[in-house]
C-alpha cells in the first residue's frame, strides 16, 4: 500500500492499495459520519458495490444508488434522482456520499456533494485507470449539458480517495487501455522518469501487474497533485493537465462518446504535439517518441471518419474558454509542455488531418 499524505492545498489523503481491507478505517479517520450514501452504477454496482457496503456498515446505516452506467447518464436528470433518493433516505448535512465507479460516477457524485444542502463530505473511490490517475484527483465535479462536457460544475475536494488497483482486473480491456492515456499525459507533461518506466514496464502494466500498476499510479499520482497543489482552480498552470484535452474533448463530442474518453485524449496529444512540431517548438523526433508511446499502449486505433468543421466548432465551445481564447497546451520536449493562447483554426484543421493519416 502507498499513501499520498494530505497537504496545506490538498486536504485529503490518496491511498493506493490492492484491495479494500483498509477501507473503513481509512474513512473513520477523517469522518464521523451519521450515515452513508453509496452511488455506483449498473458496471461497478454488480461487482463491488455488496462488498464495500459491508465494509461501511459498522460506521452508520448504509443505503445505495445505482445509476445506468455510461455518459449518457453524465446530465442533470440523473442528478435529480439523487437528489431525491438522499431526500427519502433522510441524509443530513452530517452523512458522508461515497462514490464508487469511474469518472462518470466520481465527477456526479461530488456534484451532488458540492450542492446538497450546501455541500456534504465524499469519499473516491476510483475504479477504472482514468478516475484512479486522473478525475478522482484535484476536485473538479460536474455533469455534461447540452451535450458539452462538463459544462456545469464545481470544485470541491473529497476527503479520501481510496484506489483499491484489483478493481481494474474487471475492467473490459479497451477501457483499461483508453485509461493508460491520462496516465501518458502525466508523464509527457510534467515527468520523464515516468515515460521512462511506462517503456521499461508496458508489458507488465498491460498484463494488469499489481506491483507495475501500483508504482505506476503512485507517480502518476504525484504529478497530478503537485500541478493541483499549485493552482487548485486551473487559473494557470493547472491548465497543462488538458494537455489532448482540446481536440481530445471535441472529438468525444462529435463521436457522441463513442470513442473513448481516453482514446480522444491520445487523438489529441498526437495532434498538439503535431502543432508544436510545426511551429518548431519541439523536434521530429519528439513527436516521434510522442507517437509511438502512444501505439505502444494499443492507442491511436484507426479514427472513425469525423466532420473537421464540426470537431472545431465544438471547440469554441470549450468549457476552458477565457476572453474569447482557448488554451492550447503544446510540447517542447518529454516533460516539458507549455500554454499558448494563439493556436489558430487552421493549425487545428491540419493537426485532424494528421491524425486521420496517421491513425488508419
Amino acid at each position: 500500500m502507498k499513501q499520498l499524505q494530505k497537504t496545506a492545498t490538498r486536504p485529503y489523503h490518496i491511498i493506493v492499495t490492492t484491495d479494500f481491507n483498509k477501507l473503513k478505517e481509512s474513512i473513520c479517520e477523517v469522518v464521523k459520519p451519521s450515515s452513508i450514501m453509496v452511488i455506483t452504477d449498473t458496471h461497478v454496482g454488480p461487482l463491488y458495490l455488496e462488498e464495500v457496503c459491508k465494509q461501511l456498515e459498522t460506521i452508520a446505516p448504509v443505503f445505495s444508488h445505482q445509476f445506468e452506467a455510461g455518459e449518457q447518464s453524465k446530465h442533470l436528470g440523473t442528478i435529480t434522482k439523487i437528489y431525491d433518493k438522499l431526500i427519502e433516505c433522510e441524509m443530513d448535512r452530517s452523512s458522508l456520499i461515497v462514490a464508487l465507479g469511474g469518472g462518470v460516477v466520481g465527477d456526479m457524485s461530488g456534484f451532488v456533494a458540492s450542492s446538497y444542502m450546501r455541500g456534504i463530505p465524499f469519499v473516491q473511490i476510483p475504479t477504472t485507470i482514468v478516475a484512479q490517475n486522473d478525475s478522482s484527483i484535484g476536485g473538479k465535479v460536474g455533469v455534461d449539458y447540452l451535450k458539452h462536457k462538463n459544462m456545469v460544475g464545481a470544485f470541491y475536494q473529497p476527503v479520501l480517495v481510496y484506489t483499491n488497483l484489483s478493481t481494474l482486473r474487471t475492467l473490459p480491456e479497451r477501457e483499461m487501455i483508453s485509461g493508460l492515456a491520462e496516465v501518458l499525459k502525466h508523464a509527457l507533461i510534467k515527468n520523464k522518469a515516468l515515460y521512462d518506466y511506462l517503456n521499461d514496464k508496458k508489458d507488465k502494466i498491460l498484463e494488469q501487474d499489481l506491483v507495475a500498476l501500483e508504482e505506476m499510479t503512485y507517480y502518476s499520482c504525484l504529478v497530478k497533485c503537485s500541478v493541483v497543489e499549485e493552482d487548485t482552480k486551473e487559473l494557470g498552470l493547472r491548465k497543462i493537465l488538458n494537455f489532448g484535452h482540446t481536440l481530445g474533448h471535441a472529438l468525444e463530442t462529435v463521436s457522441d462518446f463513442t470513442i473513448l474518453h481516453g482514446e480522444c485524449v491520445a487523438y489529441g496529444i498526437v495532434a498538439a504535439s503535431f502543432i508544436s512540431y510545426k511551429r518548431g517548438l519541439c523536434t521530429q523526433e519528439t513527436l516521434e517518441n510522442v507517437t509511438n508511446l502512444c501505439k505502444s499502449y494499443h492507442l491511436l486505433q484507426p479514427v472513425m471518419p469525423f466532420d473537421i468543421k464540426e470537431v472545431l466548432h465544438h471547440v469554441l465551445f470549450d468549457k476552458k474558454k477565457a476572453y474569447g481564447k482557448v488554451a492550447f497546451i503544446l510540447i517542447n520536449d518529454i516533460g516539458a509542455v507549455e500554454i499558448v493562447k494563439d493556436v489558430t483554426e487552421d493549425e487545428m484543421q491540419q493537426s485532424l488531418i494528421y491524425i486521420q493519416e496517421t491513425c488508419q
